[in-house]
């Protein structure tokens, strides 16, 4: 009598699941040159991963791409805002520090 051993058999769902889950990254670089000279390097960089685990590992850039997401627009005009109220306050202090200068050596 024969004995039987499981084979292990994946399909590509569960390599799928797998790959999502963990991530996978695959860097590469192209260089071409012509008698030891590079003329032109080119450098790819490929993370597969699943956007739980891109967030985890702090990849995020495509929420706050204006491009792809709309909540990347108002967070924009927002900062936008931020800065015009900053540059203001910064003027107002650097007018400020100029009329204290005067005055402190107009005592001297």
């Amino acid at each position: 009598m024969a004995v039987e051993q499981p084979m292990q058999s994946s399909t590509i769902v569960d390599v799928l699941e797998k790959v999502l889950d963990k991530g996978v990254v695959i860097a590469g670089d192209i260089r071409v040159g012509i008698a030891d000279v590079e003329l032109l390097t080119i450098k790819i960089r490929l993370i597969v991963a699943s956007v739980d685990k891109a967030k985890e590992i702090g990849m995020d850039w495509w929420e706050t791409d204006p491009y792809l997401s709309s909540k990347a627009t108002e967070n924009n005009q927002a900062l936008e805002e931020e800065n015009k109220k900053l540059k203001e306050r910064l003027d107002a202090l650097e007018s400020q520090m100029g009329t204290n200068r005067l005055n402190t050596t107009e005592k001297e």
